[in-house]
Parts: structure tokens; sequence; C-alpha cells
């Protein structure tokens, strides 16, 4: 399974879930680079950290509850994708999808604005995967026959 696909099937089940997972926690933060050490199934104790640890530069920090905690959802896309518009709705009705996110003009809904968040910006890094691995690994020296002139 490919970066774009994994990113695509994590916000699908952003969607489908109906509450804060962080097994599904865990897995978006992998998908956006971070070293992840989840919490050991076996041998855990009262004094195991709840839900794993990530690795953020030299330092090892609690993993965050990004389906669950809306400030961590936007701290998290703030890192990662800097400068992009988003933009969150609570709709009051009797459906069970009662959140919509846009990232990037991309959507996301969910049961929290925490997940439909999450959704949207996994969409919008997916959409976005392409572009940045279709760039050279090193730029040309600039001259004049390489400069690129553009219309504004």
């Amino acid at each position: 399974m490919d970066d774009r696909t994994h990113l695509l099937t994590l916000a699908a089940r952003c969607e489908t879930s109906s509450k804060p997972d962080r097994e599904l926690d865990a897995d978006i933060y992998e998908a956006l680079g971070f070293t992840v050490r989840r919490k050991p199934t076996r041998l855990a104790t009262r004094r195991t950290p709840a839900g794993g640890i990530y690795q953020h530069g030299s330092f090892w920090k609690t993993l965050g509850a990004v389906s669950a905690d809306i400030d961590v959802t936007v701290s998290l896309l703030r890192q990662k994708a800097p400068g992009w518009s988003w933009s969150l709705q609570c709709l009051v009705g009797d459906e069970s999808m009662a959140f919509q996110a846009l990232v990037a003009d991309c959507p996301g809904q969910g049961v929290m604005g925490s997940l439909a968040l999450c959704a949207a910006m996994l969409r919008a890094l997916a959409r976005r995967e392409p572009a940045a691995t279709a760039e050279p690994a090193s730029p040309a020296p600039a001259s004049p026959a390489n400069v690129r002139l553009t219309e504004t």
C-alpha cells in the first residue's frame, strides 16, 4: 500500500469511527512521519503510558489524542501544513455525522470535530503527496536559461 492510499484509508477510518481511538492516533502519527512506540499489549501495568510515545526531534513525547482533542489536531495540522486554510462546522440535526471539516479544499466529516478535521487533513495530505515527490531532489543552478517566469 502506498502512502497516498494509506492516508486515504486512515481518513475513511476517521469518518467511520464512532469514538476516539488510541490505535487510530498512533496510525495517524506514523502516517505523518513520526516514529511511534506503541503501548505494549502484554505485561502492561498501571505505570505503562496510555497509548504510547512518539519522537519529535530528539525528544520523546506522549502520543497526543489527535482523534479526541481538537487542540492536538489543530496543532498537528499547523505543524505539518503551515499556511493551509481550514474550517470546521457543527451541524445540529438528527444525523450522526454532526461535524464537517474542510482542509485545503478537501472535505471530511465525523461524529466529533477532531475526527472530521483529521479526515480532511489526511485527504489533503494525500492529495499533496504526489506533487511533493515529483519535485527534483536538487534544484538546478540559477542561470538565465533555467529561470522560469510566471505571469501575475
